[in-house]
């Protein structure tokens, strides 16, 4: 669906869709959350080494670092709904497979297989939920509507981080596991009744190979954006807070390290969510998104400047709130942007693209952070990670000028219509 349909679309049904959508990636982030305040006690009660413990947890991640780039051109070529459904549904079996693993013999291999295809599944999401919200925006309100969709997500990360908390030291790890499933359902229930086909005609299919990635010059700007902002947020931030804290002796309504980085990560979360919407609307009022962005990524680089110097939860608290601005802030135009300097129907390649870029920032981020906190210290490893954020900003001027020969091209406000050269 191209931007000339949203008029038979209706502005009213494109809220409809944005809505659904929005619903439905908040279940899957849901279930994202639910597994890690339970995963590290496996060990204990399963039996299983902590190595491979770890081993488990990331193999969702780098399942979907291979299947991102695929699942574009997938989209792209059969279309967003049906691969969008169908992740979510193999999302709610692979779920159901954490069930399983509980009651079976060799439970590792179990719970590393749901995790694998927990991670292929996702890449489709990733991928349909951003092409999908594309499709039926356009300029003077697809800031905001991109913002929704990817706030929906992450919000729904830190609710199953409370749920999975909660209800596995109330119930037991089998009745957080099922309600984690039980929400994936709902979500590919939903999308399955409302959510159209948007990208390509009913019965049509364009033809793109499988390893056709999106390979142009704005899109792999944006991927560099995208892998300064989840290198230094997720990659350094979320691997080291528990460690910053241990090492500080900073805590939080009298928790320990461990419950007070979940704390402090969701005081990041929960303003990233909110900066979105700031974001990505404030990027609609604006010919261009590309100031709005570097505003928020220099608000990025000044809370991790900050943060090893925090001394207690009252400084720490709202250096998290910064970092979770500028993180949230950039990553709601940043959506709208590359939907703006995409082709329709390249759309589904050119968000599996960046979504590699952004897995390859958050994996390499632990295992080159934490060694060298651990020689080194907190203050020269956040200090040079404020300088991913930065390093993002001169890549998105510095690209978008050499594909469209501006410095501020316009992509946003009234004039939807992006400069970007051919």
């Amino acid at each position: 669906m191209s931007e000339n349909d949203e008029g038979a679309v209706t502005e009213r049904s494109s809220w409809f869709i944005i809505f659904s959508l929005l619903v439905s990636t908040f279940f899957s982030g849901f279930g994202g959350g639910v597994v890690f305040p339970i995963f590290p006690a496996l060990g204990t009660i399963l039996g299983i080494s902590p190595f491979l413990v770890g081993v488990i947890l990331s193999a969702n991640r780098f399942s979907r670092l291979i299947c991102s780039a695929p699942a574009g051109a997938i989209v792209d070529r059969f279309g967003a709904r049906t691969p969008y459904v169908l992740g979510l549904g193999i999302q709610a079996i692979a779920t159901f497979g954490y069930i399983v693993a509980l009651y079976v013999p060799l439970p590792e291999a179990w719970f590393l297989g749901s995790r694998i295809v927990l991670g292929a599944a996702s890449a489709l999401t990733f991928a349909t939920s951003y092409t999908i919200a594309a499709n039926v925006s356009v300029g003077d309100s697809r800031g905001m509507k991109m913002g929704l969709i990817r706030g929906g997500s992450i919000l729904g990360f830190p609710t199953g981080l409370l749920v999975g908390g909660v209800v596995s030291d109330l119930i037991g790890m089998s009745a957080a596991f099922f309600v984690a499933a039980v929400f994936a359902v709902i979500a590919t229930g939903l999308a399955y009744w409302t959510i159209p086909e948007t990208h390509v005609e009913d019965g049509t299919s364009r033809s793109v190979k499988p390893w056709d990635i999106d390979t142009s010059i704005p899109t792999l700007t944006l991927g560099l954006v995208n892998f300064g902002i989840w290198f230094a947020y997720m990659g350094v931030l979320f691997a080291s807070l528990v460690l910053f804290l241990e090492a500080t002796g900073i805590g939080a309504l009298g928790f320990d390290a461990q419950g007070s980085s979940g704390i402090f990560m969701a005081l990041t979360v929960l303003s990233a969510a909110v900066s979105m919407l700031i974001g990505g609307k404030t990027s609609d009022t604006w010919d261009s998104r590309v100031p709005v962005m570097l505003v928020f990524l220099s608000l990025l680089t000044v809370g991790f400047v900050l943060l090893p110097w925090a001394e207690s939860a009252r400084q720490l608290a709202p250096v998290c709130v910064v970092i979770g601005t500028g993180m949230g802030g950039t990553l709601g135009p940043y959506m709208a942007l590359l939907a703006d300097l995409t082709p329709e129907e390249r759309m589904g390649r050119a968000s599996g693209t960046t979504n590699v870029f952004s897995d390859i920032g958050g994996g390499l981020g632990p295992i080159i952070a934490l060694p060298l906190i651990d020689s080194i210290g907190f203050v020269p490893v956040y200090t040079v990670s404020a300088g991913f954020p930065l390093f993002a900003g001169v890549a998105l001027v510095v690209g978008l000028y050499v594909s469209t020969g501006k410095l501020f091209p316009k992509t946003g406000g009234t004039d939807s219509t992006a400069e970007v050269a051919d």
